[in-house]
């Protein structure tokens, strides 16, 4: 029979499990900064990816691609490459790209609004972020629509909140504000309601000072401490197949002369905009992000940019987009062996083309999941909330992906192999058929020794029907309605709200900041 103590036990263990309000734990895990644990895992052999970046040099001096930028294909020529003024096609000679790699950092220190919250972007280390960039933003009490700004606060206060997600980024966009303006809006979120570090949007000059601006306002920097430092990122697209366009590559130059982050990323979908094989797939991968990585080089030898990664394959009946798919999974692998052939920092993709918080949901971005993880990428985008092949962001998925999240990064944690942890004493304790939950080894340790999860709710069929037979997409209405009933900012950000709406008036005075496209 169970004692009162063994009850007491399980009791306390149960506490915090089903996501509803008030449930605590007193485990306090650190997620703030994750080493991957895992030996990164190969498709390719060694010859078959030098044969791979060989190819890829070779796209870019024969074929080249076609930079649309005038600037851009300026500073490109004066560099050495042969510039086509009637195509504007640019042919990169490998030298260049040689002497770019060669330039380009290996580590990249990453200055947040906190010290806690800084990070190290390098081969190793492992950091997730929220979906990002989708127009919608859904619910199971306000169902889908259009996102709005209240939407994206919210969304900031949830990124906020857990520990496992540590960068910002633009979960969704705010429609309900002018796009003159929406930058302001977006800035001032991340700045105000958050600590860690944030994203600028590259969509013209303008936009991108703006941003650099509020950031040095919120921070107290001077123009050269900003400029010796990581203090903000974005994210730059190719157009595949072979060509960069003007806000994107106005966008590398910006935050190369700036000294922050260009996390440099073709979307290459396998049968659409790339070949249909993983390996073709990758190759024209491979060189997008390579043109782009030398424009930042050419720009500021030395300039922080992120090696990126996102390339799945399509529906062949719709052409839709799939994520999590076998194939998803192997061009990451395969991408994270290039990586490391560069030796830079590198940025995968999760998500799920499903389109609501399901099974189908769950499983494609768990695989999208291990396959980051796997491969050893540095920056996971799209690891929590997104639905529909980033067309939605969800808020129950983005609990339900942080259970996943956090799974992950107690594995990241060392597993003690000592001999008090062997237990022998324990084991000598407990007669044969006796059970463990009143040992002493145990009694010393239950508070703290599982993860307790978040939204997964462990109680029998009975219990769990007495308590209203809820979904983990129920349950996990519960939490993110718990945490955000609870928020509260971090006192350092929420004193800049004053300066910055100073800042936000008189730039929305003079007309704001159109994108450039």
């Amino acid at each position: 029979m169970v004692d009162d103590a063994a009850r007491d036990s399980r009791r306390e263990r149960r506490r915090g499990r089903t996501g509803e309000a008030g449930s605590e734990s007193s485990r306090r895990p650190n997620y703030h900064s994750l080493k991957n644990p895992f030996l990164p895992q190969p498709i390719f052999s060694d010859d078959q990816v030098a044969a791979i970046h060989d190819t890829a040099l070779r796209v870019l001096e024969e074929l080249g691609i076609k930079v649309l930028l005038p600037q851009a294909r300026e500073l490109f020529a004066n560099a050495g490459a042969l510039v086509d003024p009637d195509t504007d096609m640019v042919r990169i000679g490998r030298d260049m790209v040689t002497a770019a790699l060669a330039s380009a950092p290996n580590s990249i220190h990453a200055h947040a609004g906190s010290r806690a919250r800084d990070l190290t972007l390098e081969l190793g280390s492992m950091a997730f972020l929220a979906g990002s960039g989708a127009p919608n933003v859904t619910d199971l009490e306000r169902g889908r629509r259009p996102g709005t700004l209240a939407d994206f606060e919210d969304l900031m206060r949830l990124v906020q909140h857990f520990d496992v997600l540590h960068m910002l980024g633009p979960c969704i966009e705010p429609q309900d504000v002018d796009n003159r303006f929406r930058h302001y809006a977006v800035n001032r979120a991340q700045l105000t309601l958050s600590d860690k570090f944030p994203f600028v949007f590259a969509r013209g000059t303008p936009q991108v000072e703006d941003g650099f601006e509020m950031l040095r306002l919120a921070r107290g920097l001077s123009q050269d401490e900003f400029l010796a430092n990581a203090y903000c990122y974005t994210v730059i697209n190719t157009n595949s197949p072979r060509q960069l366009d003007i806000p994107m590559a106005q966008g590398i130059i910006d935050l190369a002369r700036a000294g922050q982050i260009s996390v440099i990323t073709p979307f290459c979908l396998a049968g659409a905009m790339a070949p249909i094989t993983v390996a073709g797939a990758l190759t024209l991968q491979h060189a997008e992000a390579l043109a782009g990585l030398t424009l930042a080089q050419i720009v500021r030898p030395g300039a922080p940019v992120v090696y990126g990664s996102f390339s799945s394959n399509v529906d062949m009946k719709s052409g839709a987009p799939a994520f999590g798919t076998p194939e998803h999974v192997k061009a990451t692998l395969g991408a994270g062996q290039l990586a490391r052939f560069t030796g830079l920092p590198w940025r995968s993709g999760g998500g799920s083309a499903a389109n609501i918080s399901d099974a189908q949901a769950a499983h494609e971005t768990q695989f999208a999941l291990w396959g980051s993880v796997l491969a050893g990428a540095t920056m996971c985008i799209h690891a929590a909330g997104w639905l529909e092949g980033g067309l939605s962001v969800s808020f129950e998925k983005l609990v339900t992906d942080i259970e996943a999240l956090q799974t992950v990064a107690e594995l990241c944690a060392p597993t003690p192999g000592d001999s008090d942890s062997i237990g022998f004493e324990a084991i000598a304790e407990v007669q044969p058929g006796g059970h463990f939950f009143s040992a002493g080894h145990t009694m010393a340790r239950y508070r703290t020794a599982f993860y307790e999860p978040l939204v997964a709710d462990w109680s029998n069929f009975g219990n769990w029907t007495q308590s209203g037979s809820k979904t983990a997409s129920e349950r996990a209405t519960g939490v993110w309605r718990r945490v955000l009933s609870d928020f509260a900012p971090p006192a350092t950000a929420a004193a800049t709200a004053g300066v910055l709406d100073e800042f936000i008036a008189r730039r929305t005075a003079e007309g704001g900041a159109a994108p450039v496209s």
